[in-house]
């Protein structure tokens, strides 16, 4: 069966750590831990995301294009047993995302140029990502990793998460491993982002909990921060 999919709201928040102490402590009487995070309640992701020779994702970013669109490959907490193709198509501050699954060897042949396997494959996602490596050159490009703190509100579909330790390698042979060479890909080892993600309305007690002064919204975006070496 095919999901129905919609855009949901995003915002995003670069936040000192004294804030995410104050934020975390209310959110935490009012929200959920997301059932997936490790006992610290966190998890740490690792994606590897797709750019053409042009640049074009990271140009569009920068350049502030109000339509665009990503892939990128992810699992979390070293577990390959459930890695993920995503596209993450943005509007402004809404976002879409669509998934399919992916096997280790299915993945590690794609990042080693092998794209035989992909017009046979049952996923329609697997097919457009074929289509635009072969036609629009798309191929990997960096690897971002970071953890993430997420809670959860059932009102309006709610989900807070702090993202921190972003870091980042530009070598795909990187992926797929635990042991990773990577370095810091944010300004100070302190840097959080704060991102607020909801269907059609933002509950109030919510809002008021992100709506720390000194903090603004901001269109912070990993990849971005992660191709500044590269």
């Amino acid at each position: 069966m095919v999901q129905e999919k919609h855009y949901r709201h995003e915002l995003k928040f670069a936040i000192p750590y004294t804030d995410y102490l104050m934020m975390r402590r209310r959110l935490q009487a009012v929200m959920t831990v997301d059932p997936h995070t490790l006992p610290d309640g966190r998890y740490l992701i690792r994606s590897i995301y797709f750019d053409n020779s042009d640049d074009k994702a990271l140009r569009e970013k920068i350049d502030g294009v109000q339509k665009r669109e990503k892939f990128r490959i992810r699992y979390y907490n070293d577990d390959l047993s459930f890695i993920r193709l995503e596209k993450k198509m943005k509007i402004d501050s809404l976002c879409l995302k669509y998934e399919a699954p992916l096997t280790e060897e299915e993945c590690r042949r794609l990042l080693g140029g092998d794209l035989s396997w992909m017009p046979g494959h049952p996923e329609k996602l697997v097919h457009e990502l074929y289509a635009k490596m072969r036609f629009q050159r798309l191929r990997p490009r960096v690897v971002v990793s970071y953890l993430r703190e997420p809670y959860l509100y059932k009102a309006g579909n709610i989900r807070v998460t702090f993202d921190m330790q972003i870091r980042t390698s530009l070598y795909s042979r990187d992926f797929l491993t635990k042991e990773i060479s990577d370095i810091t890909a944010t300004d100070t080892p302190h840097d959080m982002i704060l991102e607020v993600k909801y269907d059609a309305f933002l509950p109030d007690v919510i809002r008021d909990i992100i709506q720390t002064d000194g903090i603004r919204q901001q269109a912070f975006s990993k990849y971005g921060a992660c191709r500044r070496y590269g």
